[in-house]
């Protein structure tokens, strides 16, 4: 059955150039009647923007990266495309008018600025950055509330607890049960782990990311930092927020509630359903992506979560108990440290112990507002930089 008509979206992707923006024009090419690009963004990638830019024919077109500005001009000259280059372009782009609603997929903190001025722009928003909510998920949700701003959670275990809790918005949720695949090193000890080199960890076991989420994902930082955006975006409590590992990665997470039901989403290990999921809501529309079949489903397993070995995610749930500008700590030093790791410049577990210097040596601010995390994420880089001269 083809799908019904339904009013076109003009969608606006603020990094189109890595792995979340690249599967969200394949979710496009599969609902041209639905969605049309009216926006894409790189930070250094021009040349694949250039040929996303001839082959969707956004009206504008920016690359972060000042430097490529003349190339991209160069290229698109031909093109009825708009063409600027800069942060401030990007974060200046949201607030078009013809834009319907704006799909973050830029990496980290780096995606704060532009997410608040769409919601100051009272455009809708999928979201597919977690760091946002980790180091502003107060003023971001307070700030979405007071426009009336619907953000669409685009991450597999969001969009997984945004589905079961459908329909249930008025039933209180006792506990919210994240998964997570255990990543590449599942089961191993600090002997191994100490060992661990950046191309061993860049090979995710179920999901194809880029590489700063592969290895947030290797040391289960990623899955500290769902954490803390799950209690943003559900209005859950740290305590009511569980971690468990499920290698399979079928069921994407769960949510139990008050009269000890638990409602799970499950499918394939693939990004295109929560971004198409996120894009179309509150209507599901029909595709061809891969279905699950269950006859070849051998089985589906459960295990607890190491985190005495995988200390990321315990530093994760500490940030998020404290509050404050803790978990902008906690985000800033881990992007150092996974640049860092990849550059060979530090191992994989001492990427925990610097974060952890970080949260215990970086001022605590417990009420702050968006200037003192700016500064909170500038003094944490700095410092963290200093401690692997």
């Amino acid at each position: 059955m083809p799908n019904k008509a339904y009013p076109l979206k003009k969608v606006a992707i603020l990094g189109s150039t890595g792995s979340i923006g690249v599967q969200t024009l394949e979710v496009i090419d599969q609902n041209p009647q639905n969605f049309s690009v009216e926006v894409l963004t790189a930070g250094n990638n021009v040349e694949l923007l250039i040929r996303q830019s001839k082959k969707y024919k956004p009206n504008v077109a920016i690359i972060e990266n000042k430097n490529h500005y003349a190339r991209l001009s160069e290229e698109l000259a031909n093109e009825e495309i708009k063409i600027y280059a800069g942060k401030e372009a990007i974060e200046q782009v949201v607030e078009m008018g013809s834009i319907d609603i704006v799909l973050i997929a830029i990496v980290g903190f780096a995606a704060l600025a532009p997410t608040l001025r769409a919601i100051d722009a009272e455009k809708p928003i999928a979201i597919a950055n977690k760091e946002t909510f980790v180091v502003a998920g107060e003023i971001v949700t307070k700030k979405a509330r007071e426009k009336g701003v619907n953000i669409y959670p685009v991450d597999s275990e969001h969009s997984a607890i945004f589905q079961c809790i459908a329909g249930e918005f008025h039933n209180p949720i006792e506990k919210i049960i994240l998964t997570a695949s255990g990543g590449p090193f599942r089961g191993k000890d600090k002997d191994f782990l100490s060992t661990i080199t950046p191309k061993q960890a860049l090979k995710h076991p179920n999901w194809e990311m880029g590489s700063k989420i592969t290895i947030d994902s290797a040391s289960l930082m990623n899955k500290g930092l769902e954490v803390i955006e799950a209690h943003w975006l559900f209005g859950v409590p740290a305590e009511k927020i569980e971690v468990v590992v499920h290698p399979q990665s079928i069921i994407h997470s769960m949510v139990q509630f008050t009269d000890g039901s638990i409602k799970a989403q499950m499918g394939l290990p693939d990004m295109k359903l929560p971004i198409q999921y996120a894009l179309s809501y509150p209507d599901r529309i029909q595709n061809s992506f891969p279905r699950l079949n269950f006859s070849l489903l051998k089985e589906l397993t459960f295990e607890q979560v190491d985190m005495q070995n995988f200390r990321n995610l315990a530093l994760a749930f500490e940030a998020l108990k404290k509050g404050g500008n803790m978990p902008c700590i906690l985000n800033a030093a881990n992007e150092i440290a996974v640049d860092a790791f990849l550059k060979n410049r530090i191992s994989f577990l001492s990427m925990s112990e610097h974060i952890e210097q970080c949260m215990i040596n970086i001022p605590f601010v417990q009420h702050p507002e968006y200037n003192q995390l700016v500064e909170t994420d500038l003094e944490t880089r700095k410092y963290f930089k200093h401690l692997i001269k």
